[in-house]
């Protein structure tokens, strides 16, 4: 990479920093040991591309960093992408990994028809994806916003339904539960902000075709 435009590039924290790493490899990009040590203090960490550095948060900062010019470009879920729904976030490059699904789930003894009813409760942290799932189909829906333990919701009474990501299935076996409908298959895209992709042009599209080349 021959730019000397500085990026900042912010990846999640979690499953997807583990699909990265063979990317990483495959590209030579190595970033500083203290990256991977739980116990730093250290927020922004260099890379072997000089004009490259790092943050690592949680998923939905990355797209909050990208959406307000913090982080130039980043790398998430097209779930956090699809929630935000900004006009300042670019889609860049589909990486093809997190490959996940977002899904409505119920209790397994839920006698609730989502296609029958007009009014509905439902946990979930994407509440604007939630919503506009609903509104199409004429539900007016009221949104209930947990950012973890989301399975134990219809269980106490909170809600009818959840939406949230599905992998294997595992998880929603083991709290009795099954999956009602599929809303949006997710993968992981490498994304940028929109200002950033203009004026640093040059340096974001030497990242995208280094990625590119490898996927």
């Amino acid at each position: 990479m021959t730019s000397t435009q500085k990026l900042l590039m912010a990846i999640p924290k979690g499953r997807i920093l583990k699909d990265l790493e063979p990317i990483f490899a495959k590209i030579n990009l190595q970033i500083e040991d203290e990256f991977y040590q739980e116990s730093t203090r250290k927020l922004v960490f260099d890379t072997s591309i000089a004009s490259l550095q790092i943050i690592k948060v949680r998923s939905f900062d990355v797209a909050t960093f990208v959406k307000f010019g913090v982080a130039d470009i980043g790398i998430c879920g097209l779930d956090v992408v699809e929630e935000f729904e900004s006009k300042m976030i670019y889609r860049l490059l589909n990486l093809k990994i997190g490959n996940c699904r977002l899904s409505l789930a119920s209790n397994k003894d839920s006698k609730i028809d989502f296609n029958e009813v007009s009014h509905i409760r439902v946990a979930t942290k994407y509440t604007n994806l939630a919503t506009k799932f609903f509104a199409k189909r004429s539900i007016q829906a009221e949104t209930i916003k947990l950012n973890g333990a989301i399975e134990i919701a219809p269980k106490i009474g909170l809600s009818d339904f959840i939406i949230d990501l599905v992998d294997s299935g595992q998880t929603l076996k083991a709290n009795n539960m099954i999956e009602v409908i599929k809303i949006l298959e997710v993968t992981s895209f490498l994304i940028a902000n929109k200002t950033s992709f203009s004026t640093k042009n040059t340096a974001i599209n030497q990242i995208i075709d280094l990625f590119r080349s490898k996927i």
